[in-house]
């Protein structure tokens, strides 16, 4: 479409999750049109976050220093981890300020046709973690598609060897849904995690 640099820049652009190359050719484009200054800036973030972010020692949460800012808090609850496939799941529990415990970031989802097994993931880190610490209760907070329902199914067998408890996020029913709407499976889920009214 566009040759040079021009193109390079569509063509990294649009290799980006979720960028399209309708939304990477009006990025491009923005950015030819920006102000030096502004280009700049955006540069030296895109340089900061290679250099200086990594994944905490603890949790695998993001952090740019060797325990994430959610491990370092003395005010969470230790005995509680909630796991999570990806730091931005970490970041969406967060938002709801409903939880106020650890994280353990897996790094994805048990997903045999992709090649991914038990072994890619931090599951022994996790079991690890939860023989050496204070731990009440682990909570999976796994998506709740076939990886994600394999993943939790896999860490429930799991940990239930060292004699910790271990619940599931409710699936269900999502806030201004019509019932007419939803399919089967999520009927179902919403009337086993019923609760009292």
């Amino acid at each position: 479409m566009f040759s040079g640099a021009l193109q390079d820049l569509v063509d990294e652009l649009g290799a980006l999750p979720g960028i399209g190359p309708k939304s990477a050719s009006r990025i491009a484009f923005y950015i030819l049109n920006a102000e030096t200054a502004d280009v700049d800036r955006l540069i030296a973030a895109l340089s900061a976050v290679k250099q200086r972010v990594h994944f905490c020692e603890r949790c695998f949460n993001v952090a740019e220093e060797p325990l994430c800012a959610i491990c370092q808090d003395a005010r969470r609850d230790q005995v509680l981890i909630c796991v999570v496939e990806e730091p931005k799941d970490v970041l969406a529990l967060e938002r709801t300020r409903e939880y106020h415990g650890l994280y353990h970031v897996l790094g994805g989802a048990i997903d045999p046709i992709g090649g991914i097994g038990p072994d890619q993931l931090h599951i022994k880190d996790l079991i690890r973690r939860v023989g050496a610490e204070p731990v009440e209760e682990v909570i999976l907070a796994t998506n709740p598609n076939i990886e994600g329902e394999a993943t939790a199914s896999y860490l429930s067998r799991t940990l239930r060897t060292l004699e910790i408890p271990v619940t599931r996020l409710a699936s269900g029913l999502p806030m201004g849904g019509d019932l007419e709407y939803a399919d089967e499976l999520t009927l179902s889920r919403a009337l086993e995690g019923r609760r009292s009214f």
